[in-house]
């Protein structure tokens, strides 16, 4: 972990950051600059995710001394989820802007037999099912998972 990771994990423990923006902000606060390319990099390397926190999404460092589920994460990611559409052997979500990667992360992480791959846009992610499942069959997973609680 270099100087600038070890910095954004700091921040991301002790401030609530809802956007990559806010990050830049933060770390050019502290005397660092870069782009917000590289702070989604960054973020990615350190498997950083978006948590509900006070009402709003953040990000977060998971506890590397507890792994996390991986259907545990999908479920949290599919919380960002505002519409879900299937068409054939996809499946469409939607999010706000910039939530779409860790939707597709997670989705990829989860490993889902139902699942052939994703596609994961600024603020679309497209689901593509493997057969025998469809895009309705996705959809129909992704309704039921967000339903579920979390396990402690």
């Amino acid at each position: 972990m270099n100087e600038r990771h070890r910095l954004i994990a700091v921040i991301l423990d002790r401030r609530e950051v809802t956007s990559q923006q806010q990050l830049v902000e933060l770390l050019s606060e502290q005397g660092v600059s870069v782009t917000q390319a590289t702070v989604s990099r960054d973020l990615d390397r350190l498997a950083a995710v978006r948590v509900r926190r006070n009402g709003h999404m953040v990000y977060a460092l998971p506890d590397l001394r507890q792994p996390l589920d991986p259907d545990d994460l999908l479920r949290e990611a599919l919380a960002s989820v505002l519409s879900i559409e299937p068409s054939g052997n996809l499946c469409v979500l939607r999010t706000n802007p910039s939530l779409a990667q860790p939707v597709a992360r997670a989705f990829d992480q989860a490993d889902l037999p139902e699942v052939c791959g994703t596609i994961g846009g600024d603020d679309t992610i497209v689901v593509i099912a493997r057969e025998p499942a469809t895009g309705a069959d996705i959809a129909t997973l992704c309704r039921r998972l967000r339903t579920v609680e979390l396990r402690v």
